[in-house]
């Protein structure tokens, strides 16, 4: 068997408000019944988490502006995503809520404290999508003028997780007594302070709540630097793939593999899932027209696509030649795994064929019936040894009752994923196999 996520990779926004299944997202987004709806069906259909992304900030990297950004609701507007936290975890009994926190910006006391705080309210179900940033203009919302380098960044994101993982050890186990008797609510001798002092943190603690019922939440992370990858081997339960070809899935696996082997620990004890967008239909060539048409429609969109890898990358696309080759010593301080994509895609083709072809270019053969899609699915698992999917589809109630109510069945009947959660936390479900 294997996992499944989904991955609102737009957080909680307007995104996809110009689609044809969007109804009136454009003027409800902020609202909760979307997200409701979406976690009361995947939890119908066995998933383990939704993700939710974040970012604090309305980019202006492409053409130097926030216009195009604005324009098409690109990254903004958008909610904090931990508010919906508490909203999601009433609505469901079993899934994991993950929500991004920025480990360059949030404090780690805050951190520690909110996270705990969630995972009470969820009954442990709680986790964090652990990111460190990539542009300045975020940075500067919190009053600092900018981010450490790329590296340095993820250096950090080490001391973060180490910070916060104390301050959830700050409670020893039995620390609560709730005695009323003599009286006795919480014993003062196991309650210690952490006196850090790091290189970029100090925090004397101890915790001021309770720890929750996983003592420390799940930590997801999607790193594809080789800074990154090091973090996640180092302090993740999840790890978010983003590569598309078979190929690319099973060496991005073996590669965490080794690194967590590493550094002393198991494998199997962080499940690696990958990004992927099922495109289904009744017939596989009603399937491969919507998918020709989404390809299609994409297209149209250049200026949302140069924006959005002007964002990602940090380097402003208005400023290359469009009918020229990409330069293929290009480097940035922001994502530098999705410009090393762009790079490799792109070989011997102008920014106009990039944009054009998206980074679908090597997609997995994931286009067709939902049963041919779930074999598929299963057999990319065999050959990659990966450990599930995190679905990246639209938000819309079309798109979640394809997937969970069509998808899915045609997985569970190949006994490929779960029928039932097997624990009581996220953590339990995520490593019952």
């Amino acid at each position: 068997m294997f996992h499944l996520g989904w991955f609102v990779g737009h957080g909680i926004s307007a995104s996809g408000w110009r689609d044809f299944w969007a109804g009136d997202h454009g003027h409800t987004w902020m609202r909760s019944d979307v997200y409701l709806d979406l976690v009361r069906s995947m939890e119908r259909a066995g998933f383990d988490y939704v993700m939710l992304e974040d970012s604090s900030l309305i980019p202006d990297v492409y053409q130097g502006s926030t216009r195009t950004y604005l324009q098409y609701g690109m990254s903004a507007p958008k909610n904090d995503p931990v508010t919906l936290v508490p909203l999601l975890g009433s609505a469901t009994r079993h899934l994991g809520i993950v929500a991004t926190v920025t480990t360059s910006l949030y404090p780690p006391f805050l951190a520690a404290r909110m996270l705990a705080s969630l995972d009470h309210l969820t009954e442990g179900r709680v986790g964090a999508n652990l990111v460190t940033a990539h542009n300045a203009r975020a940075a500067q919302n919190y009053g600092r003028p900018a981010l450490l380098a790329h590296d340095e960044r993820y250096a950090m994101a080490r001391e973060w997780v180490e910070v916060v993982t104390r301050l959830f050890a700050s409670w020893e186990p039995d620390a609560m007594v709730v005695d009323p008797q003599e009286p006795m609510l919480v014993d003062h001798t196991k309650v210690h302070p952490i006196d850090f002092e790091g290189s970029y943190f100090s925090c004397r603690g101890p915790l001021n709540t309770v720890p929750g019922p996983q003592g420390r939440p799940v930590f997801c992370q999607a790193g594809g630097s080789p800074a990154g990858r090091e973090f996640a081997a180092q302090v993740a339960d999840t790890v978010i793939g983003g590569h598309k070809s078979v190929d690319a899935m099973r060496s991005y696996r073996a590669d965490m593999s080794e690194r967590m082997t590493a550094h002393g620990r198991k494998p199997d004890d962080c499940k690696v899932l990958m990004t992927v967008v099922p495109t289904l239909g009744e017939t596989v060539e009603e399937a491969q027209e919507r998918k020709r048409r989404q390809q299609a429609a994409a297209g149209e969109r250049l200026d949302q696509f140069l924006a959005a890898m002007s964002y990602t990358t940090g380097l402003d696309m208005a400023t290359f030649d469009l009918d020229a080759p990409l330069d293929q010593g290009l480097t940035t301080d922001a994502a530098q795994s999705v410009l090393a994509d762009y790079l490799r895609l792109g070989q011997g083709k102008t920014l106009r064929e990039i944009a054009l072809g998206g980074r679908d270019a090597e997609s997995s053969p994931f286009v067709g019936t939902p049963d041919a899609v779930a074999s598929a699915m299963g057999e990319v698992i065999t050959e990659t040894g990966a450990d599930g999917y995190l679905i990246a589809n639209p938000i819309d109630r079309r798109s979640v009752s394809e997937i969970c109510d069509g998808l899915v069945p045609a997985l569970r009947k190949r006994g490929l994923v779960r029928t039932a959660y097997e624990g009581a936390t996220f953590r339990d479900n995520l490593l019952a196999f």
